[in-house]
């Protein structure tokens, strides 16, 4: 269980909340609020920061995710009629090698502080991540040269938020390390729903069986390759879908701080085979509504007729 970060002092209330690392670093936020775009220096020193805080526990820095709802006044980004389906995350980096690489040059060379990972953001072909890993190679080849030292073998990963990523998860986890789910741009993409559009509220959800399908193939896919998988989306920290997710076989839950503890105890009471068995279940369901009030009566200890109808339904099953 981890925790997501926005800024170096975010460190404090994770570690305040016993995360066993961070699984996601905005990294976006150094980026933000400022007229020039930050140095190699000033993005390694906010990495180092973040490293020796957690000593050697595990921290996962996203690479620029900016574009769509986040822009900033150094990088053209052109204005468009749908944002957060245009220029933005890995695609503006690869349109702008130069910030891209300086950025990985400061995470490389940050990474001799602690266990530090690198996740790409919003990769949807795999030219893309093939892309984005000869730049890595460029970064390291660059400090070698130079006589800088860093870690060799930082794993890399991707997050896999669009469906297309999803569909062809087999192939690229032969080429990274690790997944990590990002629910609430997939939940966007798979739906094709503005998550900003109250009048389409309803179709936002993160129990439709689409989504639970989308990610246990994502999940098997993972596993058949040997690699691990993560979620770092709000459903991360959704009491009521973690058990679904450990009984999908889902290895790393990074959420909000302060939802920690009560995912730690949730996980530490329920057991694994039950978990399976209601993971099964939502994914043959019809809906998000049945979903969620599947998973509503069988952790609502309080109501004894809605558990004894759940448990005659998984004894069907």
């Amino acid at each position: 269980l981890t925790a997501n970060i926005g800024v170096p002092n975010d460190v404090d209330m994770a570690l305040e909340n016993d995360a066993e690392g961070i699984g996601l670093f905005r990294s976006e936020f150094i980026f933000m609020n400022r007229e020039h775009q930050p140095t190699e220096d000033e993005q390694f020193e906010q990495y180092k920061e973040v490293l020796v805080k957690m000593g050697d526990k595990p921290v996962i820095i996203r690479t620029l995710d900016i574009g769509g709802d986040k822009n900033v006044p150094y990088i053209d980004i052109p204005k468009e009629m749908n944002p957060f389906l245009g220029y933005r995350a890995i695609r503006l980096c690869l349109g702008n090698v130069e910030v891209f690489r300086t950025q990985l040059r400061a995470i490389l060379r940050a990474s001799v502080y602690g266990n530090v990972k690198i996740m790409i953001p919003m990769i949807s072909t795999m030219k893309e991540l093939k892309d984005s890993k000869k730049i890595l190679q460029q970064a390291k080849d660059e400090l070698t040269n130079e006589g800088i030292k860093f870690k060799k073998d930082i794993e890399i990963g991707i997050m896999i938020e669009i469906p297309s990523a999803a569909i062809i998860s087999d192939l690229l986890a032969r080429e990274v390390d690790f997944f990590s789910i990002g629910t609430n741009d997939l939940i966007q993409y798979t739906m094709a729903v503005d998550r900003m559009n109250s009048k389409l509220s309803y179709l936002y959800s993160q129990y439709h069986p689409a989504l639970l399908r989308l990610i246990k193939g994502i999940i098997d896919n993972a596993h058949e390759a040997g690699i691990w998988v993560g979620m770092c989306g709000e459903a991360a920290g959704d009491p009521k879908l973690i058990p679904v997710f450990v009984g999908m076989g889902l290895d790393e839950f990074s959420m909000n701080s302060p939802s920690i503890l009560r995912a730690r105890y949730i996980v530490r009471n329920l057991n694994k085979a039950d978990m399976e068995i209601i993971a099964k279940s939502t994914l043959n369901m019809e809906n998000a509504l049945e979903v969620e009030e599947y998973l509503s009566c069988l952790f609502a200890d309080e109501n004894e007729s809605c558990l004894r109808t759940c448990k005659n339904r998984r004894r069907q099953e």
